[in-house]
């Protein structure tokens, strides 16, 4: 199947093709057409599928059949709303609707918190027809009366389930009650969890439902392997293979932010180019850390679980999840980075004695075993014993000795984040998203993910 067959119009065909790609993902196969057609819909997708380009340009497409509204001040109206959780992926998806609508006589900008809201409010004079926004500064600028969205055609919830997982259902709510009750609205979550059908409930219309990948599915062009160690050997382990292999684009994963600067601290002084990047990073550190690893010049790029969602690199090599995340799914999003969209990817995990546990839940949830490869030089103590991880002010066990169950932080909540994880958590991630430079990944190959970690509820979202 090829684009031109989904009905799209000459100019977004262009656009796609100098873009560099001929074949619609799955997701865009199905997405597209039923976009097009005008209902709502509910769409399953993991990361790295393609669905951003499964909605951006059947929305370009419906935009530009029409002619531009005014609102009640004159201005050009905002006709469609995309709402993300993170500002890494509102930026990407506004730049994948500026690469796709080149050609088009579309405006369209991206508005998020951690900025100044002057440069915003002018560019909403000038009037927009394509608002793709983060939830709190899009209800900041409502609430000061700087933003129109009654006369919105076309609402996009995009990665809903990690909005609901970081506590958005309020912001969300209060975006869905300034919105005209007739539009087409379209939600995408990697799961159908309770909570999403309950909000898909509210927000969709006897909505088209189609799913393309499975639940907490792996790629299967992701090669998984697990390198045995002892806790105090993993730095030298990565270090170790780093180097041997001379790797680039190299993303590790760790579970808290002072983690990820030693480690980031210690590669450097071992001659490898690495940054940490999350919420404590200043946003001229974020972008220039994130421009860096993109482009190649920075070897390794060490992030926190939320920090790193935003990231979405065409054919990124190489994932080291450093710790293992104590909440499964978190695994799958980590490993999703690579082996996108056909394209081969290696996630290899350091797991010590500590974490045997939550390698357990792992493999249950994606239901497979993961190889075991002991490295020569780092074999693991046999006697070692498991210790508790402290995560914050939550204490996990992560040995096979206690039962996951067991796995609880105040609350009881079993070593899962608490619903309200965004505001104060570990890690929180920025990017301008202006003045950037597309990356492929923006294409219609691409995935995004993310929620955002905020820092005192909306002004930072």
């Amino acid at each position: 199947m090829s684009f031109e067959s989904l009905g799209l119009a000459e100019p977004l065909l262009k656009a796609v093709a100098e873009a560099g790609y001929a074949s619609p993902t799955p997701i865009q196969q199905q997405a597209i057409p039923a976009v097009l057609d005008g209902g709502d819909l509910l769409a399953g997708a993991q990361t790295g599928t393609g669905k951003t380009a499964g909605f951006t340009l059947p929305l370009l497409h419906k935009l530009a059949s029409s002619p531009a509204i005014t609102d009640a001040k004159g201005r050009r109206a905002i006709r469609a709303l995309i709402l993300t959780p993170t500002r890494e992926l509102a930026a990407q998806v506004e730049e994948s609707v500026r690469v796709y609508g080149k050609y088009l006589p579309l405006r369209s900008m991206v508005m998020f918190g951690g900025v100044g809201m002057g440069a915003q409010i002018e560019t909403l004079r000038r009037g927009v027809d394509i608002l793709v926004a983060t939830p709190g500064r899009l209800l900041d600028h409502h609430q000061q009366g700087t933003l129109d969205l009654s006369q919105v055609q076309h609402f996009v919830l995009d990665e809903a389930d990690r909005m609901l997982d970081m506590g958005f259902i309020h912001d969300i709510r209060r975006v869905l009650a300034v919105l005209p009750s007739k539009k087409q609205s379209l939600l995408f979550s990697a799961t159908f969890s309770d909570e999403i059908k309950a909000l898909a409930e509210r927000l969709l219309n006897q909505p088209r439902v189609i799913e393309v990948a499975r639940r907490n599915a792996t790629a299967e062009t992701v090669q998984q392997k697990v390198h045995p160690v002892d806790r105090d050997r993993k730095k030298d382990l990565l270090l170790h293979l780093i180097q041997q292999n001379n790797w680039f684009q190299v993303l590790v994963f760790t579970r808290m932010k002072h983690g990820a600067n030693r480690l980031a601290e210690f590669l450097n002084k071992n001659d490898v180019t690495a940054m940490a990047i999350h919420g404590n990073k200043s946003q001229s550190a974020r972008t220039r850390a994130l421009s860096d690893f993109k482009s190649g010049e920075l070897q390794v790029l060490v992030a926190t679980d939320i920090a790193a969602r935003g990231i979405d690199i065409d054919q990124l090599p190489h994932v080291i999840n450093y710790e293992l995340p104590n909440v499964p799914e978190d695994y799958v999003h980590r490993i999703g980075r690579t082996g996108r969209a056909g394209a081969e990817g290696e996630a290899i995990s350091l797991v010590c004695v500590d974490e045997e546990g939550f390698l357990s839940g792992i493999e249950k949830l994606i239901k497979r075993s993961i190889p075991r490869e002991v490295v020569s030089g780092f074999e693991p103590d046999p006697n070692a014993r498991p210790e508790p991880i402290q995560l914050g002010r939550r204490v996990l066990f992560g040995g096979q000795g206690k039962p996951q169950g067991n796995d609880r932080g105040p609350g009881g909540n079993h070593g899962r984040p608490p619903q309200n994880a965004g505001r104060g958590g570990t890690s929180n991630s920025r990017l301008q998203g202006s003045g950037n430079r597309a990356p492929r990944s923006a294409g219609p190959q691409g995935g995004h993910g993310g929620a955002p970690n905020r820092n005192r509820g909306r002004g930072h979202s």
